[in-house]
């Protein structure tokens, strides 16, 4: 659903990628950019407005770092600030006397009948006994269409023909209590608007049976409408969470940007598909690197801070103007090292490059890697760092040494010598066409 928000941000980052240091300008270009991109995605205007303040005060005064490039820093800041639009994440709250109470309400079609099943399962598997309880007589087949469900699921689904439902909720929650349930979920009927005789069943609903949880399903496809929806509802009953369902569709977003910061509740669930797995706990780090579209870039970028000293900052320096030595190559070997598993490290890149860097076979790049530590471990620093003294006889000496053979060592040249032609490129075209190199 953030295809097209996550291609302009790409865009915007990497204009920024081949600075070699902000301006103001730049910054004031870039956040032109973001906003218009953010309005475009159907984000809330006083969201937007907020945001890309907060975002340009932090890029403007950002310490330069020898680590990162500016397209980075910026991302980096980006990230950490839509994270703070998008909300904390909040668990369920399934504290006190048993049976403890979750009710779905929203408007029709939003999917609360699935939902209410999608969270009875996933309580089940937690080892919570469940008891669905379907509140909606009005809606055909909704009734059927929970029953169905709860079969499904392995969940009892209790119902009443003819009982209004604030009395159906308190005899479910009165054999709830007697049968030893420890969650009982409501499903609630709704209407195609707000109204005011819904909004009283669901109050009628509120006053009969101690509640812990009111989660209001908002269809995440109806954009801005979605808030008044949600702000619809929490002024007439007590909201405690959000649930956005129909995220897989192909809706600009704007609405699972905006709804935490505009209605001030909480999302605790979101809906990523039909099926009855297809749900996820709120993880605003998760939504906001799918929302940039870098994979988990930021994690790498967090890694690399870590892992890479000052001195290192300085290595990575002379590395990317192609002055760099054997010894920094084989210092920033060991600060590699520090980041983590290849693996890891190569789920984590992002876009093309990442598709590109992930059909190299992990465990023969590790063998390749240890093969190249142990010949840098063979030469002598004076070596390392004039590697231009290397003939045949201390060839065949450091050979010796790693265990291999000359041909071996001779590759680790030219591909150190690669390596200085490619970080140039790098600076030159801003990481564009790295994926080749993948092939």
């Amino acid at each position: 659903m953030f295809e097209g928000l996550s291609e302009r941000f790409d865009k915007i980052f990497s204009s920024l990628k081949r600075k070699g240091k902000l301006t103001e300008q730049d910054v004031d270009l870039a956040m032109r950019e973001v906003r218009i991109a953010l309005l475009e995605a159907d984000v809330h205007y006083s969201v937007v407005k907020k945001f890309v303040a907060d975002v340009r005060e932090r890029a403007i005064g950002i310490e330069v770092s020898e680590a990162l490039n500016p397209g980075q820093q910026v991302i980096k800041i980006v990230n950490e600030e839509l994270k703070k639009t998008l909300g904390e994440p909040e668990k369920l709250n399934l504290s006190g006397e048993k049976p403890r109470v979750i009710m779905f309400v929203g408007l029709q079609g939003s999917g609360k009948t699935t939902h209410s099943a999608k969270v009875a399962k996933m309580l089940r598997h937690h080892g919570e006994r469940v008891l669905l309880v379907a509140a909606d007589p009005y809606r055909p087949a909704a009734v059927k269409q929970l029953q169905t469900l709860g079969e499904k699921i392995g969940v009892e689904v209790f119902y009443k023909e003819g009982v209004k439902p604030p009395d159906l909720a308190k005899q479910a929650y009165d054999y709830a209590k007697r049968a030893g349930f420890s969650v009982m979920i409501v499903d609630t009927a709704g209407r195609s608007q707000l109204d005011q005789a819904l909004m009283d069943e669901l109050q009628a609903i509120q006053r009969n049976i101690p509640i812990n949880e009111i989660l209001l399903v908002v269809d995440s496809m109806i954009g801005q409408e979605a808030l008044n929806v949600a702000e619809g509802f929490r002024d007439n009953v007590s909201i405690t969470g959000l649930v956005l369902s129909k995220m897989d569709g192909d809706s600009r977003g704007g609405a699972a940007i905006s709804i935490r910061s505009v209605t001030g509740v909480p999302i605790k669930f979101i809906g990523t598909g039909e099926g009855i797995d297809a749900i996820e706990a709120y993880d605003p780090s998760r939504l906001s690197s799918r929302i940039l579209g870098m994979g988990d870039i930021i994690g790498l970028i967090e890694r690399a801070e870590a892992a890479f000293d000052a001195n290192s900052a300085k290595q990575a320096k002379r590395m990317i103007n192609g002055q760099f030595t054997l010894e920094d190559f084989s210092d920033q070997l060991k600060s590699m090292r520090k980041m983590g598993p290849l693996s890891k490290l190569l789920d984590m890149l992002p876009g093309d490059l990442g598709k590109a860097a992930r059909q190299v076979d992990p465990k023969e790049a590790e063998k390749s890697i240890k093969t190249t530590e142990a010949i840098l471990s063979s030469m002598t620093p004076y070596e390392r760092r004039h590697p231009d003294v290397l003939n045949a006889s201390r060839k065949r000496r450091i050979a010796a040494g790693a265990g291999v053979d000359v041909p071996a060592v001779n590759r680790l040249l030219k591909q150190f010598r690669d390596s200085q032609k490619m970080m140039k490129m790098v600076k030159k075209t801003g990481g564009k066409g790295l994926s080749g190199l993948f092939h």
